[in-house]
């Protein structure tokens, strides 16, 4: 089996194929996790409240999974991910069924200075708690390729897959060291896999920026005033996540620009003046590094996980637009898909994930585009 693309969702199926007794070559055009996995904000949002319905049952699936992939991770690789947050103060509009509106003094105390003042970008949002985790998407950029190798994965890195021709039993691909065969094809590029597949796909660029927050100051009482943050703050136009060590990422914008990964000084100004509007501490942080990434995004912000061919033992499968949940959906996408491609009972409907959703008759080239807007991820 052969995977083009060695992000998460490129890995984490070449981890669960390899699990399976699979024998896997992973193709990677530049370094693994080095594209958009890298650059994340690393939260498993499932609960988010902006995230389409259709994704609930993939992202519950997913992060139900998660403890036992980062295990599994560990102990091939001996590096271990730390979560870093476990609770998520989110802003919405209108407080989801099952949960409640945070009073002053609580949210106050979960997020000291927080700032809830009638103005943007507060204005009109209810806060309520999310009991949903974090992590550094780096440190998965460095442990997931090692305990992919470890699994017996090959991992093919600066060999960008440039033709695939299926043919009766296999699968002929080209790449600058040759050709290649195998039974099964996984398109998994991202943002990049429109080109080989004909899928809608279209890179979102996002512009991130971190930060490092001084921590508790010592008042003229001797005391300390505390205003470190330790639960990620989200709201619908901007998310502060913090990593440890009064680190905190910020983020993001989503830019329809094509291939540009240019840091934008202006974004990056108005990405901390919102979120100090939001939590004022950020006013006396030092920016540490900004950067940018290229999100895979299809049309309905919905992930297509199928076949790209209609027939019974399909031969070429695909894995992208993923938008704004990589990490969060990377396990439940291998699962999903290992268990598409084997003819295995399924964990989720996939339905919605499919590749026929975007019929040419139902999706306008102008469906696509849209004018940079800064929200979070």
């Amino acid at each position: 089996m052969a995977i083009a693309g060695a992000g998460i969702i490129g890995l984490s199926l070449a981890l669960e194929l390899a699990s399976a007794g699979r024998r896997v070559a992973v193709f990677e055009r530049r370094r693994a996790m080095s594209e958009s996995s890298w650059a994340a904000a690393g939260m498993l949002a499932a609960g988010d409240p902006e995230n389409p319905p259709a994704l609930r049952s993939l992202s519950e699936l997913s992060r139900a999974l998660y403890p036992q992939f980062l295990a599994r991770i560990a102990q091939l690789s001996g590096q271990t991910i730390s979560i870093r947050t476990t609770r998520t103060i989110q802003g919405a509009h209108r407080i989801p069924a099952g949960f409640s509106e945070l009073d002053p003094k609580t949210l106050n105390a979960l997020a000291p200075g927080i700032q809830i003042a009638p103005r943007v970008p507060t204005e009109g949002l209810k806060f309520f708690l999310l009991e949903e985790s974090s992590l550094n998407p780096r440190d998965l950029a460095h442990a997931l390729p090692l305990a992919v190798r470890a699994a017996g994965v090959a991992v093919h890195e600066e060999t960008p897959v440039l033709e695939v021709h299926p043919n009766d039993g296999a699968v002929r691909f080209t790449t600058p060291s040759g050709d290649w065969t195998a039974g099964t094809f996984v398109h998994a590029t991202g943002a990049w896999s429109g080109s080989l597949t004909g899928v809608l796909s279209a890179p979102r660029k996002g512009q991130m920026v971190q930060v490092h927050h001084p921590g508790p100051r010592h008042l003229e009482s001797d005391q300390l005033e505390s205003d470190q943050l330790e639960v990620v703050l989200r709201t619908p136009e901007i998310y502060l996540v913090p990593r440890g060590n009064g680190h905190i990422v910020i983020g993001a914008t989503v830019e329809d620009i094509g291939y540009d990964k240019v840091v934008d000084p202006r974004a990056i100004a108005a990405l901390l003046e919102t979120a100090a509007d939001l939590w004022p501490p950020i006013r006396t942080a030092t920016v540490v590094d900004s950067w940018a990434g290229l999100r895979p995004g299809s049309p309905d912000g919905l992930p297509v996980i199928d076949s790209l061919e209609d027939a019974p033992r399909p031969q070429c499968w695909i894995a992208a637009g993923h938008f704004r949940n990589g990490i969060l959906l990377a396990p439940g996408t291998a699962l999903l898909l290992r268990q598409m491609i084997l003819n295995q009972p399924l964990s989720v409907d996939p339905s919605p994930f499919r590749c026929g959703r975007f019929a040419p008759s139902s999706v306008q080239p102008e469906a696509m585009e849209a004018q940079p807007v800064t929200v979070r991820e």
